[in-house]
């Protein structure tokens, strides 16, 4: 979508009626490429189960209100910790972990932050996609820098599944389950994801969440999906919840570098959506390994109790899939 047609989207968000003689106007365009304009948005919003409708004498509107980004309204929303972040909202990039890391090797500082409303190319573990649909999901990722680097990084991915699960229950969203290492979960559904990515002593981390999944996004996604629009008794506005998230990940990531995981250990079991369960964890060789999940260790490891005892596996070097009796398994992670 070209920059028009984002400032159209924002300016049509409302969904009441807008003249073309006046989004012209506003846009410094002639009437005649405000049509072509708006055209061309239709086309764009239907591809993404969106409808722009419109009516002789009355104009333009959305069918339904659009939730749009807001810096203004975010920083509003942080209050005092506003100044903690560096925060920018991009109309569109390939992926903000992507971007970011670039930014980390200029020397962008710790606590920027960037969030989007449509990626083309958004990236999971492993190399996996992460599909999301316009104004249909939360994407965007953090940098938090650590003066130890990798090396003192271990449960990170954890202790961000932490802080996410708190940022969904200040927002009144019970039941969020977490996934070993890095997937939010409702009643076994994927509802969102967590990728970290390392450079010297820059974390990057990238957060998708799924708002409202329309048909063309869900169709494509290869593993039982859950959002919020469906398991809330009230769908959290976009620019609030990036707020709330950036809140809850700030108190966990900066005592994270003197204490580690281990003191977010039982609040991340006491979500641990495996938990008791039977499992069968797949390495990157292409080994599985089946047994119950008996928990995390202080440093995140996972502890799986398998015929030869209790065993740790690392994060990062496995995924997991719960086994579902006469079902198969679920779908990987991100």
């Amino acid at each position: 979508m070209p920059p028009l047609s984002f400032d159209l989207l924002r300016r049509l968000a409302d969904a009441r009626w807008h003249s073309g003689a006046q989004l012209a106007h506003e846009q410094g365009v002639t009437p005649a490429a405000m049509r072509a304009a708006l055209r061309e948005l239709e086309a764009e919003l239907k591809e993404f189960g969106l409808e722009l409708r419109t009516a002789p004498g009355r104009g333009y509107r959305l069918a339904e209100p659009y939730d749009c980004l807001d810096a203004d309204a975010v920083r509003a929303l942080l209050g005092g910790r506003a100044d903690h972040f560096h925060l920018e909202l991009l109309d569109a990039c390939a992926s903000t972990n992507t971007l970011l890391l670039e930014r980390a090797r200029a020397g962008a500082a710790s606590g920027s932050a960037i969030a989007c409303e449509l990626q083309s190319a958004g990236r999971g573990r492993r190399g996996k996609d992460w599909q999301s649909g316009l104004g249909g999901s939360l994407t965007f990722s953090l940098l938090w820098r650590y003066e130890n680097g990798a090396a003192g990084l271990s449960g990170l991915s954890l202790a961000v599944g932490v802080a996410m699960a708190r940022a969904l229950a200040s927002l009144d969203v019970a039941g969020v389950q977490l996934k070993w290492p890095n997937d939010l979960l409702h009643a076994g559904r994927k509802l969102g994801g967590i990728l970290i990515e390392v450079q010297g002593n820059a974390a990057v981390i990238g957060i998708g969440l799924n708002l409202r999944l329309r048909a063309g996004v869900r169709d494509v996604i290869a593993q039982p999906v859950t959002e919020l629009a469906s398991i809330a008794a009230h769908l959290p506005q976009r620019n609030r919840l990036l707020a709330a998230a950036l809140i809850q990940l700030e108190q966990v990531l900066t005592p994270f570098a003197d204490t580690g995981f281990a003191p977010l250990r039982d609040e991340w079991m006491a979500c641990h959506a495996h938990q008791g369960g039977q499992v069968t964890l797949f390495s990157g060789d292409g080994r599985s390994i089946a047994g119950v999940a008996v928990g995390v260790a202080e440093d995140g490891a996972l502890l799986l109790e398998t015929a030869r005892g209790t065993e740790r596996f690392v994060n990062g070097e496995v995924s997991l899939r719960a086994r579902q009796p006469g079902t198969g398994t679920t779908g990987a992670g991100i």
